[in-house]
């Protein structure tokens, strides 16, 4: 997207910010304990005004940018929920109380716009110098996709070893206590910082990681920059509320992990592809398509399969329950 549509990034960014301000100014301005049926409402918000502005794409800037909008936000939202699964472990962790996790989240995204938006320029700016690089990005995938493979389901990040924690323990005063929602708290007119500010510090880190992750998956689906960058926010504005709906069940998706590798691969090896043979516009266009479709094919399969192992395990787990019963 040239110079000549500032004008969409403008647009897009003050969009941004107004949603931000309505949802700490007003929805969110007292800090309390999200209940699962806000939680709900928010998602399904999020997910609308996502939606909405994927059709806003397509009307636009054409039907093949609308697609691939669809297809990077499905994509960066699929892989997002994985990391849901940190922030759980991050939180408990640091023993958040419930009314904090908000604030923390809200920041933390306010972050992961401005990393994601530095990493997609430049992202954007080498491959257009260097088209090679798509290799590299592709080769990384399927890197990542063959790791993800093979990672037990067990694995936990540990929280404790991340360095930049490490590094904030050496540098700032903390307090042992949280201070309400604050970050940093004057005593007897020393400034401290608290506990929240540690756990913000891990959700970003964390955030960047994952981020390395998915960038080149999206850029792997477009090499539009704007499309890159509103398909990244609008999946993760709506990463708090899928937090407080997913956060006592992420640990059920039993078949994600499989499913995203599957997928990284496939966009690994779609992106080699295509610096290789150079396809005409044509299949390109089909690709597109077919990159949707498959995407949300491997998801729908991996959550249905995540349902019927729950449901085989409760109901087993209630016929031994039975049969104890019975003895």
């Amino acid at each position: 997207m040239g110079p000549e549509n500032i004008w969409f990034w403008l647009g897009f960014l003050a969009f941004v910010v107004v949603l931000l301000a309505i949802d700490l100014g007003v929805l969110n301005r007292k800090a309390h304990a999200v209940s699962l049926r806000e939680a709900a409402l928010m998602s399904a918000l999020w997910i609308s005004i996502a939606l909405l502005f994927g059709v806003l794409v397509a009307v636009v800037l054409g039907s093949r940018a609308g697609v691939e909008y669809f297809t990077a936000w499905v994509l960066e939202k699929s892989l997002s929920v994985d990391n849901l699964f940190v922030f759980v472990l991050v939180f408990s962790f640091f023993r958040v109380p419930a009314q904090y996790h908000h604030r923390v989240l809200f920041w933390g995204i306010l972050g992961a716009i401005a990393m994601r938006a530095v990493l997609i320029v430049v992202g954007a700016s080498l491959i257009h110098q260097f088209s090679w690089l798509l290799l590299v990005f592709g080769a990384f995938l399927i890197y990542t996709g063959i790791k993800l493979a093979r990672a037990n389901e067990d694995d936990k990040p540990e929280i404790d070893n991340n360095p930049l924690l490490r590094l904030a323990r050496r540098m700032l005063r903390i307090t042992p206590e949280y201070h309400g929602q604050r970050f940093f708290v004057r005593l007897s007119g020393v400034l401290y910082a608290t506990p929240l500010l540690l756990v913000l510090i891990v959700v970003e880190s964390t955030d960047l990681v994952f981020a390395i992750d998915s960038i080149p998956a999206v850029i792997g689906v477009s090499h539009d920059p704007f499309i890159i960058f509103t398909s990244n926010v609008m999946a993760i504005l709506g990463l708090r509320a899928l937090y407080f709906l997913l956060a006592g069940a992420v640990d059920r998706f039993h078949y994600l992990k499989p499913a995203l590798a599957i997928i990284l691969t496939f966009v690994g090896v779609k992106m080699i592809a295509e610096q290789l043979f150079h396809p005409g516009e044509s299949f390109e266009n089909l690709m597109v398509v077919g990159s949707l479709v498959f995407i949300l094919s491997v998801l729908a399969i991996a959550i249905l399969a995540s349902f019927m192992r729950e449901r085989r395990q409760k109901h087993m787990q209630s016929e031994t329950g039975l049969s104890h019963s019975v003895k």
